[in-house]
């Protein structure tokens, strides 16, 4: 949402608010597209994890034919990590809520748990070496490395492979940053407007003060000033506080630079907004394609796809998903 001047754009969803005056609704509590599960994408909940693991979308055999032996392994072993986390969680759940424990499903769960440390371990070695091979990872290997970061990259190593994947390590514009905060941003007023309703439920940005907002309203002034077309797009900062969770706020400020010129989403918070019109026809078409009959019946019902898709598009499912699922997309978003 904009100031007065981007009035007559296509329409955010209500977790994104509107130009102007917040909503009466909202003022009490967040938006209910924003009361999603907020926690840290490090999180012990892995609920929803097994859908992606599982999907045929993320594990093509196409993709994975060429690989040799030793690297079947590899994802074999992941495959396995991912088993066991989902079991375990399960296990615990089912312990939490029952007073009628058994022995034996003590005994399921710290033996899970030790199978996992040790596949942990392997992960942990696994994606060090990637780390510090990386350009020999990024030549040799990309069939490899596509299907590892599909299985989901280890928390502890998002910052720095996310940072590589979008090639942001060693910016320029890293070094304006400190300039830009002493700089005065036409869209100060509207940055601190919205900065409490960007994660409310997550404890880094609870607070008035709290360290996350400031962190987060640093980001997202010095971005305006750097791009004064764009400015600044409520939307935008889920996608900023995505990144402020992973790495500081001057390393954040250069993934997201990134984003906004190579990966196309300073398309998507221009002034005309004409490539949020471009995604949301495209998918209406894909709709009609592949769901004909809902397709159908949203048109019998006046239901337009502005209405609910927006904010998948603009905060890249950050207000859609739980976190631990949405950072997982996200992981696929940064390297495809």
């Amino acid at each position: 949402a904009r100031g007065k001047r981007r009035e007559g754009r296509l329409p955010l969803t209500p977790a994104l608010g509107v130009p102007g005056e917040t909503p009466k609704s909202s003022r009490s509590r967040p938006p209910a597209a924003m009361a999603s599960p907020a926690v840290s994408p490090d999180s012990s909940s892995h609920e929803g994890l097994s859908s992606v693991n599982s999907a045929p979308a993320c594990s093509p055999a196409s993709d994975s034919e060429n690989l040799s032996p030793d690297e079947l392994e590899l994802l074999a072993k992941l495959e396995e990590q991912n088993r066991l986390l989902e079991a375990d969680s399960k296990s615990m759940r089912s312990m939490n809520g029952s007073r009628r424990n058994s022995g034996s499903s003590l005994v399921s769960s710290s033996s899970a748990s030790s199978n996992l440390s040790h596949l942990e371990e392997d992960t942990w070695i696994l994606w060090g070496r990637i780390v510090n091979e990386w350009d020999e990872w990024r030549k040799k290997k990309e069939k490899l490395l596509k299907e590892l970061i599909r299985k989901g990259i280890p928390h502890h190593f998002r910052a720095i492979v996310w940072q590589l994947l979008c090639s942001a390590t060693d910016m320029p514009v890293k070094n304006q940053y400190s300039e830009l905060l002493k700089m005065s941003s036409p869209c100060e007023k509207l940055i601190r407007r919205d900065i409490a309703r960007t994660y409310p439920e997550h404890e880094f940005f609870k607070g008035q003060d709290s360290l996350g907002q400031e962190v987060l309203f640093n980001v997202m002034k010095a971005y305006s000033l750097v791009d004064r077309e764009v400015g600044y797009c409520q939307g935008s900062a889920f996608i900023v506080g995505l990144l402020l969770m992973q790495m500081p706020e001057e390393e954040a400020f250069c993934v997201f630079v990134k984003l906004m010129q190579e990966y196309r989403l300073r398309e998507l918070f221009k002034p005309s907004m004409a490539q949020l019109g471009l995604c949301i026809y495209q998918f209406e078409y894909l709709l009609q394609e592949q769901l004909p009959e809902l397709n159908i019946h949203f048109r019998s019902q006046s239901f337009l796809t502005s209405m609910y898709a927006s904010s998948w598009f603009l905060t890249l499912f950050l207000t859609t998903f739980p976190l631990p699922v949405a950072t997982r997309v996200f992981d696929i978003f940064m390297y495809e």
